[in-house]
């Protein structure tokens, strides 16, 4: 049985510093709706085991889905110094992003198809960029469009989720989650009381 550390990561936010999806408002706080989740974290490939309390607050143009991949994308690179930021209403911050103690930025998560001028920019000012993409059809169409572009840039990683995980992520969202993440030899395990999910993600770059 795979033991995990008991160490203990709380990550909280107020209303007014936490992601919304597309878009910033002052009234975030009063339009949003807010999550909460007590992550657990088991990462084989890293190696990383930790425990996370995160609240995440879900504007109303954001998808359960996306708000879920953003959940995801923590879990894969879980780390106390790992942060959610504003959003993409925000041309200088990612969805996600990791300072070094200098404050430096280790780690840049854009979620979904960021253009060509973002993501360069973002190389130039991170160690490590990465995208994950929830949307095949535009995806796709996207990757054709900025593929060979993007190939240039040597620390842009990609990631596609297939259309039936996006789908299957959506069933874990609650209001008060609780989640169990797996990973080991880039296969994800996802569950909670009531539902399991394993997948692996496409890697493009």
């Amino acid at each position: 049985m795979l033991r995990l550390s008991a160490r203990f990561h709380q990550t909280e936010f107020n209303a007014h510093d936490l992601p919304c999806g597309g878009r910033w408002e002052s009234n975030m706080a009063l339009s949003a709706t807010i999550y909460r989740c007590a992550l657990q974290v088991a990462d084989l490939d890293r190696p990383y085991y930790g425990d996370h309390t995160l609240t995440i607050a879900c504007h109303p143009s954001e998808t359960a889905e996306r708000m879920m991949v953003r959940l995801l994308a923590f879990a894969l690179h879980a780390d106390d110094k790992l942060t959610f930021t504003r959003g993409l209403s925000r041309d200088d911050e990612p969805d996600l992003w990791q300072h070094g103690l200098s404050g430096e930025i280790d780690l840049w998560i854009e979620i979904g198809q960021p253009d060509e001028k973002r993501l360069r920019k973002a190389c130039a000012r991170a160690r490590e960029v990465m995208v994950y993409s929830h949307q095949p059809r535009a995806a796709q169409v996207w990757w054709q469009n900025q593929g060979a572009k993007l190939a240039q840039l040597d620390n842009l990683g990609v990631k596609r989720l297939a259309a039936e995980t996006g789908e299957r992520l959506k069933s874990f969202t609650q209001r008060n989650m609780t989640l169990q993440c797996t990973i080991q030899d880039g296969e994800i395990w996802l569950s909670d009381q009531h539902n399991t999910l394993n997948f692996r993600l496409d890697v493009l770059q």
